[in-house]
């Protein structure tokens, strides 16, 4: 039995962070907007991380797949060959190289161009995690 809480409560305080931090006013020191967007990095890195290891788990336990790969990119490829991704694979693999390009660097380009994929990755992963929990909330 696969347990979802994780991946439901990491998914829900990236939400609410992300919510936090397009709601932010622009007149805040700029060290507190910086802040909440490396908070916002961190909890996508979190996130991320579980989302893949629970789409490995499925993939086995579920499915009955007897040898996932131990790394994200290609059990998103093995999840998209079976119709498990809301979105193209292209797009998951988007998220594995931000995910990658956040690991040492939380300002920048990187930085930016990460969180300009949030919005996409907490759709897309607020889908997974409904079609693999059969849960229509998280």
């Amino acid at each position: 039995m696969i347990d979802y809480q994780y991946f439901q409560k990491s998914l829900n305080h990236l939400q609410a962070q992300f919510l936090n931090y397009q709601s932010l006013d622009p007149a805040l020191p700029e060290l507190m907007q910086e802040a909440v967007a490396e908070s916002v990095i961190q909890r996508f890195e979190v996130c991320y991380d579980c989302l893949w290891k629970v789409l490995k788990r499925y993939l086995v336990e579920v499915l009955g797949i007897p040898e996932v790969p131990n790394s994200p990119k290609p059990i998103f490829r093995l999840a998209a060959e079976n119709n498990l991704l809301p979105s193209a694979v292209e797009r998951w693999l988007d998220y594995a190289e931000a995910r990658t390009h956040t690991t040492h660097d939380y300002s920048g380009e990187k930085a930016k161009a990460c969180l300009s994929l949030m919005g996409d990755f907490i759709r897309d992963a607020t889908a997974l995690y409904q079609l693999l929990s059969k849960q229509t909330e998280h």
